[in-house]
């Protein structure tokens, strides 16, 4: 073989420590690092650039990939099996062959000029030498270049959601670790100063009807009180050691007693072995259990089925399932109702992600918008959520239709659907009244809170739970003020 093997040859550069020093350098950045520490996020943003290393590795190791480099490979690859018989005979239409294709080729055809005048025997090994050293400095640059690219992607992204953060400095509950790492996923995208304070609004509103907020925080409780129905809360069986006083056991002698335990002889009984004739008498008193043994008696160990109680984790027997909220859009529902609606969809969130639940909005009226407002750039789904006015008919069949279908997929599992509407509107048919049925028996729960008190009693039967909030003028204007 004339030359070094080049199938490696991307990865070996890929791990030649480039990317380890593209880290360092980003945790090392002070701006960043002191922006995430002030908001709470540094741990996330660390987890982010351990991300970013691992798919960046996988990107530069594909640069070899790229036209360019695959053609030149494949004809270096060729190369280097030849004779050198062979390679001196084809030394001009490889030359040839590398003038469109490869940044080596003034520097091949300069060797090859001095071999002319120098007549060098080690020629073909040096040159595939030099053309392996080109081919590495060139992937090596492209694979430099393509790594300060994803840097400055990267740290375009990292202050982007350092700025959505600090944005959202009193929006969200502070100090709950699991919430400000998935409010750092969902903080990829841009936000005007417009969704900002939109979102500042929807908060306040929160701070000052703590009735939603209740309302929220008992929807959240309710996913840990459900228990699975396939599992028994009987004790269970088990083999366990235990400890009884045994006269087997040997730790105490505690007197003397007729017996044939010949492991607790007393030594006189052994002289009636000493005369043939005393001899009969022993195996007399052997048979009729009358020889003196030491009587003893400790704790010995046995191993007993027992009943014993399953030890109480503490933890919800069924994983905590997603939110789906279906918000009534109609014209009817805007002003107090619509707000009210916005800040208990907002309080959900929230919790969804301190519990790392998904929450899913599901916005009917006329048509079905849909928005999911715990996925990657979330808050951009939040901001268009928050920012839609409420107008035109109301359809709760649709959203119930949706959402039940969404509660069949494995995704769905131990939901929590929540309607809130001013349920001014038609009962069910029987035949959703019996789906929603079997969905509640498979650990789906079912709420309603009514924003309006004109709502229809038996269009909210057919819910576990139900919630009225409708305060006076009165106690608005008072919280108001």
């Amino acid at each position: 073989m004339l030359g070094a093997d080049s199938l490696n040859l991307a990865l070996m550069i890929a791990e030649s420590g480039i990317i380890d020093t593209a880290v360092t350098d980003l945790l090392g950045n002070s701006q960043v690092m002191v922006m995430a520490e002030n908001n709470g996020v540094k741990a996330s943003v660390t987890r982010q650039l351990q991300r970013w290393r691992s798919n960046v590795r996988q990107r530069l190791t594909k640069v070899s990939e790229a036209e360019e480099f695959q053609e030149e490979l494949a004809i270096y690859q060729e190369v280097i099996h030849w004779e050198e018989e062979h390679f001196y005979l084809n030394i001009d239409s490889l030359l040839e062959r590398l003038k469109q294709k490869s940044q080596f080729y003034v520097r091949a055809r300069q060797l090859v000029e001095e071999n002319e005048t120098k007549l060098n025997p080690m020629f073909a090994q040096h040159f595939c030498s030099e053309w392996y050293k080109s081919l590495s400095e060139s992937i090596h640059q492209a694979q430099i270049h393509e790594l300060e690219d994803d840097k400055e992607k990267l740290l375009t992204d990292l202050y982007q959601r350092l700025e959505n953060i600090k944005n959202m400095d009193g929006v969200t509950e502070s100090g709950n670790e699991n919430a400000a790492g998935r409010l750092w996923d969902m903080a990829g995208t841009k936000l005007t100063k417009s969704d900002v304070a939109s979102l500042h609004g929807h908060a306040e509103f929160l701070r000052k009807h703590k009735g939603i907020q209740e309302i929220a925080d008992k929807l959240g409780r309710m996913a840990s009180d459900c228990q699975d129905a396939h599992k028994s809360n009987a004790p269970k069986e088990q083999a366990k050691p235990v400890e009884e006083l045994s006269s087997e056991a040997v730790d105490d002698i505690v007197g003397v007693h007729e017996s044939d335990d010949l492991n607790k002889l007393l030594p006189n009984e052994t002289l009636f072995l000493t005369h043939p004739e005393l001899e009969v008498v022993f195996y007399k008193n052997l048979i009729d259990k009358r020889l003196m043994n030491y009587r003893t008696k400790g704790k010995a160990r046995k191993i007993k089925r027992v009943h014993l109680p399953e030890a109480d984790t503490g933890e919800p027997d069924l994983d905590k399932g997603p939110f789906i909220l279906c918000v009534d859009a109609s014209g009817s529902m805007s002003g107090f109702p619509e707000q009210s609606a916005k800040a208990i969809a907002y309080a959900l969130m929230q919790i969804a992600l301190a519990e790392h639940r998904d929450c899913y909005v599901m916005l009917f009226s006329t048509e079905l918008i849909t928005y999911e407002l715990t996925k990657q750039d979330g808050l951009r789904e939040v901001s268009d959520f928050l920012s839609y006015r409420f107008a035109g008919g109301t359809d709760i069949e649709s959203a119930m239709i949706k959402s039940i279908q969404l509660m069949r997929s494995d995704r769905y599992q131990n939901a929590d659907l929540l309607v809130l509407s001013d349920f001014i509107a038609p009962k069910q048919s029987d035949e959703m009244l019996q789906e929603v049925e079997a969905l509640k028996a498979n650990h789906n729960r079912f709420h309603a809170i009514s924003l309006s008190k004109y709502g229809n009693p038996a269009l909210m039967s057919m819910f576990d739970h139900t919630w009225e909030y409708h305060p006076s003028m009165m106690d608005r204007l008072f919280k108001r003020w």
